[in-house]
């Protein structure tokens, strides 16, 4: 047998990774990773062996759960049957037109429509226009996602970006509104972002680099021109940093925003030159993290100059960069976090979180106090949506929560009144029938961790009998927001309670929440998870014995590293293209974000980070004891964490668990990070999971 093949074995049998010894160097000591081949770096293919060994993975998951299919299929059309499938978005106000998307029944993607209008309202007597039907780009495609979406000023072209593998290596194109026809002329190998110029035949746009996936240098093209005369805006070189462009509100500018964790630095092109050379706008400082947005001849400025939580300041347009002119419109405060704005002619909409909940407030420029837009529920997230243009007299917001689907409406600028433009259709749902809660669990130091929770009311007793599903993520500063998600639906019809813990790491609390959960405080996260979930156990919301953890990517790392402290607390885990691999990824600056995440993680060249990821890495501490039943997922094309990282994790967890629990690996073989990409197809790796831990529960149907 090669050794680096799959031996022939009934699909109802664990594939057994044949260990091939290979050196991980390191300038604080080597270490030895046994499973290091299954890595294959090529963009288009994978060597034979290691597809073979994937696919005999697919084949043992597909086996062992082939008894939970009419389960898993029943589960699959309960949840789509909640889905209203001609459905449309709420349409949105932009220079001149109301933008919106409608799904038609049956349909994985949708068709993006627009009609003339003022702020105000719809000309329902003007025709609707088509702009892209995307179920017609997609189709014949394993795999397609829109990137983004963008109409130029003059309102006759669309530029748009598109994807078709899942590795974020995306596609530029360009359509003529009037005519309808979408030019042959396209740029291959982009990000996203993509900003017009001011002269409505010039685009920037965000040339990917080909190693590292997820930034690279800004461009300028003129549409109708050939590629190769493209003109280099701005290059980055600390390949430490992201680089993104946006427009502003004034549509003055089109911004650069280049950036990490650390630190940012803001240039400028003026819209109606193109051609110039980037000006710094606000320069880059250690520590100083700025976000900026022009409007009415002065910029405003997201800032944590002085504010470990942020605020919002107004900076001078002759010269931004000079703090001392700069003047507070939010000061700092340590009770509340500042996490975002949206510029208005007459308004500043903030979003910003006080005790663990997103909420939206309201500054008008006619000196009146401040406002903060109502919500119905503690443990409930109101989120600015896109607001792009600043003429409008509303402010776009959502609200939902765990129990309450999502309500998106606009806020009237000038008396402060809410207009719900759409309420989410959940067909056959009732949220009377349900009830969430925010919780605060007591850390292991005294820390106070807030858990949202949810259950059905006529199902639930808080008595310890009810089956507990726990979510995690806790990194980035990124909070996990309690939000409404349909599909869960299935799990609280059948008795489970749901609850996401806000374990440190992320910014529910602000900033010191986030500090306190990154780099050397890294295991405040692990820890805060267990505390959580031993927190509810006490409290009678989850049976000691039925408790289920699920996390995704950063917090597929969290549940590896739950799995070897705790894993024996719960009955099954389920880690989404986690990320595990943790010491090796750091130390090698070819893989996709490592240089971009050692502000988060820690580099492991300096040997204090490196004995510190050591002493977590989930693979690097898989021992020879018992481990809970896991799924673990994974997408081949996934640019931001490899697909090697949980398929190495699983076969030396195979090679070293004492128990003999299931342990199920599912990879997507045309799909990345985020999985399917059509609105259904999702439907089927959720309903895997919920059937995986339906079963382990005991619930029957």
């Amino acid at each position: 047998m090669n050794p680096a093949q799959v031996p022939d074995m009934p699909d109802s049998s664990p594939p057994v990774a044949t260990p091939i010894p290979r050196v991980v160097e390191s300038p604080h000591g080597d270490r030895i990773d046994e499973y290091y081949w299954i890595r294959d770096d090529d963009a288009k293919s994978k060597r034979t062996e290691v597809i073979e060994y994937l696919d005999a993975e697919n084949a043992y998951a597909a086996s062992t759960l082939a008894h939970l299919r009419p389960l898993q299929e029943k589960l699959i059309a309960e949840m789509r049957a909640r889905i209203k499938e001609d459905d449309s978005t709420a349409p949105s106000y932009d220079n001149g037109y109301w933008y919106w998307r409608r799904f038609d029944a049956g349909a994985e993607y949708p068709v993006l429509l627009r009609q003339r209008g003022t702020p105000q309202r719809q000309d329902f007597a003007a025709p609707i226009e088509t702009m892209l039907d995307l179920p017609a780009r997609a189709a014949g495609k394993p795999y397609y996602s829109a990137g983004e979406v963008t109409v130029s000023p003059d309102r006759e072209w669309l530029a748009w970006t598109e994807d078709t593998v899942g590795r974020r290596m995306s596609t530029l194109r360009f359509k003529n509104l009037a005519s309808g026809e979408v030019l042959q002329e396209s740029i291959q190998g982009v990000l996203e972002s993509v900003v017009w110029a001011n002269d409505s035949r010039t685009v920037f746009y965000i040339k990917q680099d080909p190693q590292l996936l997820q930034s690279g240098p800004v461009y300028r093209h003129v549409v109708g021109s050939d590629e190769s005369t493209d003109s280099l805006v701005y290059d980055e070189e600390d390949k430490t940093l992201f680089t993104d462009i946006a427009r502003s509100a004034s549509r003055k500018y089109v911004i650069i925003e280049v950036g990490g964790f650390h630190t940012t630095e803001i240039l400028a092109v003026p819209a109606d030159v193109p051609a110039s050379a980037p000006e710094v706008v606000l320069p880059r400082r250690p520590g100083l993290r700025n976000y900026a947005d022009h409007l009415r001849g002065r910029w405003v400025v997201r800032t944590n100059d002085n504010a470990l939580n942020f605020r919002l300041v107004e900076a001078p347009e002759d010269a931004p960069a000079d703090r001392a002119r700069w003047k507070n419109i939010v000061p700092p405060r340590d009770e509340a976090a500042v996490d975002a704005f949206a510029l208005f002619d007459n308004a500043i909409a903030v979003e910003e979180r006080v005790d663990a909940t997103k909420r939206v407030v309201l500054i008008r420029n006619d000196g009146s106090a401040p406002f903060v837009v109502a919500a119905d529920e503690q443990a409930s997230t109101t989120a600015l949506e896109a607001n792009p243009d600043p003429s409008s007299p509303f402010v776009r917001c959502t609200y939902t929560s765990l129990t309450t689907p999502i309500r998106t409406f606009d806020v009237e600028l000038a008396t402060g009144s809410r207009l719900l433009r759409k309420q989410q259709p959940v067909i056959g749902y009732d949220p009377a029938a349900y009830a969430s809660e925010r919780l605060w669990a007591p850390a292991r130091d005294s820390r106070r961790i807030p858990v949202s929770v949810a259950y059905r009311k006529d199902r639930f007793r808080r008595d310890g009998t009810a089956p507990l599903y726990v979510i995690g993520y806790g990194s980035y500063g990124y909070s996990s927001d309690p939000y409404f998600n349909s599909s869960r639906v299935s799990l609280l019809d059948r008795g489970f309670v749901v609850a996401i813990a806000h374990v440190r790491g992320g910014a529910e609390l602000g900033q010191g929440w986030y500090e306190d959960g990154k780099l050397l405080h890294k295991m405040n996260s692990f820890n805060d998870f267990i505390d959580a979930t031993d927190f509810l156990i006490a409290a009678g919301y989850g049976a000691k014995d039925k408790v289920f953890a699920v996390g995704r990517s950063a917090g597929g790392l969290l549940m590896g590293v739950v799995a070897n402290q705790a894993g024996m607390k719960y009955r099954g885990m389920a880690l989404h293209v986690p990320f595990v691999d943790v010491v090796t990824t750091m130390l090698d600056p070819t893989i996709p974000l490592t240089t971009n995440e050692w502000t988060q993680w820690g580099d492991p060249r300096d040997r204090a980070f490196h004995d510190y990821l050591l002493s977590y890495s989930p693979y690097d501490n898989i021992a020879a004891r018992d481990y809970p039943p896991m799924l673990v997922t994974a997408g081949l094309w996934d640019s931001q964490v490899q697909y090697f990282e949980p398929a190495k994790y699983v076969a030396r967890l195979r090679a070293r668990k004492t128990d003999s629990n299931p342990l199920i690996f599912h990879i997507n073989m045309e799909a990345g990070h985020s999985g399917k990409s059509g609105r259904f197809e999702r439907l089927e790796e959720t309903a895997r999971e919920y059937t995986f831990f339906l079963d382990l529960a005991g619930v029957r149907e």
